[in-house]
């Protein structure tokens, strides 16, 4: 009798136990997690490279304990998407707890196969949750592309077309004697740390309906505007006769740099309707080189627009020259958008200083606008030993400048706009350098340079009315068009 009531005390306290396990989570079948999205969504990615990753939060919001039976990819080994639910890599776990009102991560990335077609793609998903037999699901989405990727670091003379993107993922030397040539609509994007270095000649042949876009390989929306993703273009001194036409440069450390230090001689490029932007420490850094350019956009870079050093030969022809850098960093810029300096100073290994100068033989700027943020300072900075040929003119230009900058000496200054206002669209969010209807840049050049580049950045004419406008950008009203 003994042993009977024994076991049954036992199978009363297995009961027990089990039900005060039960007790534990919330057990009502109309129980549902919340999610801080719906859709996981995924910008381009580039087959066989993949994403950054995404995240996902799933909320308990009850008072109670909730056991998710299982959270899987529905496609299972087929997918394309990769997990880590709440730090534990895998695309499917079962019996996750989530204590009340708490939340766990979900951590989403994704590979896309090669499909050997120039089209984006797009892949889908879902990532499935069981909580007491309720089915809940969160899309999945990304779209992909298929790419050239370059593999070999030591470029002889090619072609890249505009068929498929390039992906650059080691540094890319153009070598001496040889030619790249970029065709319209090429888009060229670079890993982290990588960029284009030319010894021989760079010839960028895009168009207004076909740019040809150089870019950090990351396309998330998140990515878009942040500086310092790649290292930029490097034009080494001895590289002549380089052409960028119809070409957009932006989210590097130095967009484009003619010229360096080591080498001797001399880098020299032609810069038409082009775009160079959003850099962090510069857009055009030039070293004792050569540039010719016009109806160009250089903006918004982290020290200077345009830093021209040591030096040089230089004519800039409707170009706008604007920096109004902001929001990527809580540090303030104090350096002007455009620097002339006839030397540079380099720090040594060793703490000391080495000066290297050379002659500045020309710096003319016809029709264009130097300009930006820097309220009560100058955006135009002049540098010379003094010692050395200094020669610069700007002719019709809108300068922006503290009021003790004079621009009174004829040698130097030829109808320049001190202070004028730009008045450009939006130079902030949208970086838009286009002149408002208000701009003092309207109609203030000089017809006869004008006359030199009749059609602008964007293929209006400057020519049909009164004078052309400063800059890259001709404003033409809706009335006229």
């Amino acid at each position: 009798m003994r042993k009977i009531a024994y076991i049954c005390l036992v199978i009363f306290s297995l009961g027990y136990l089990v039900s005060c396990e039960d007790e534990k989570y919330l057990s009502a079948t109309d129980a549902k997690l919340i999610f801080s999205v719906d859709t996981v969504m995924f910008d381009t990615i580039f087959t066989t490279v993949g994403s950054t990753t995404q995240h996902l939060k799933i909320y308990n919001p009850y008072d109670q304990a909730i056991l998710i039976s299982s959270i899987r990819l529905h496609g299972n080994g087929d997918s394309k998407f990769r997990l880590n639910i709440n730090g534990i890599s895998s695309d499917e776990l079962f019996d996750v707890e989530l204590p009340p009102k708490d939340s766990i991560y979900v951590f989403v990335e994704v590979t896309i196969d090669p499909m050997g077609d120039d089209q984006p793609i797009i892949v889908k998903d879902s990532i499935e949750f069981i909580t007491n037999t309720n089915l809940q699901h969160v899309n999945l989405v990304a779209w992909g592309q298929d790419i050239e990727l370059v593999k070999d670091p030591i470029l002889q003379s090619t072609t890249w077309t505009g068929e498929k993107p390039y992906v650059v993922y080691e540094n890319i030397s153009v070598e001496e004697e040889a030619t790249l040539t970029v065709d319209p609509g090429a888009r060229v994007y670079f890993h982290q740390g990588t960029g284009l270095y030319v010894k021989g000649k760079l010839l960028v042949n895009g168009t207004l309906e076909k740019p040809v876009v150089f870019q950090a390989d990351r396309l998330e929306d998140v990515y878009k505007d942040v500086p310092d993703q790649w290292n930029g273009i490097l034009l080494y001194s001895g590289s002549h006769d380089n052409v960028l036409s119809y070409a957009e440069i932006k989210n590097a450390n130095i967009g484009l740099q003619v010229g360096n230090i080591e080498n001797d001689g001399s880098a020299s490029v032609s810069i038409q309707n082009t775009k160079i932007y959003n850099h962090a420490y510069a857009g055009i850094f030039a070293l004792k080189s050569k540039i010719t350019a016009y109806n160009s956009v250089i903006y918004n870079c982290g020290f200077y627009a345009a830093a021209l050093l040591i030096g040089g030969e230089y004519e800039f022809y409707h170009t706008t020259i604007a920096n109004y850098w902001g929001g990527y960093s809580t540090r303030t810029r104090t350096t002007s958008s455009l620097m002339i300096s006839d030397h540079v100073v380099v720090e040594q290994a060793n703490g000391s200083n080495v000066t290297f100068s050379g002659d500045l033989t020309k710096a003319y700027f016809a029709n264009s606008i130097v300009a930006g943020n820097i309220i009560t300072g100058n955006e135009l900075e002049l540098a010379s030993l003094g010692e050395l040929e200094f020669n610069y003119h700007f002719d019709h230009c809108l300068l922006q400048l503290a009021d003790t900058f004079s621009v009174e000496n004829p040698t130097y200054y030829s109808d320049v706009l001190k202070n004028a206002l730009p008045r450009f669209k939006d130079p902030y969010v949208k970086m838009n350098f286009e002149l408002d209807t208000l701009s003092d840049a309207k109609d203030a050049g000089l017809s006869e340079i004008g006359r030199l580049f009749p059609h602008d950045i964007l293929n209006q004419n400057r020519t049909l009315d009164a004078a052309p406008d400063l800059g890259a950008y001709e404003r033409v009203e809706e009335s006229s068009n």
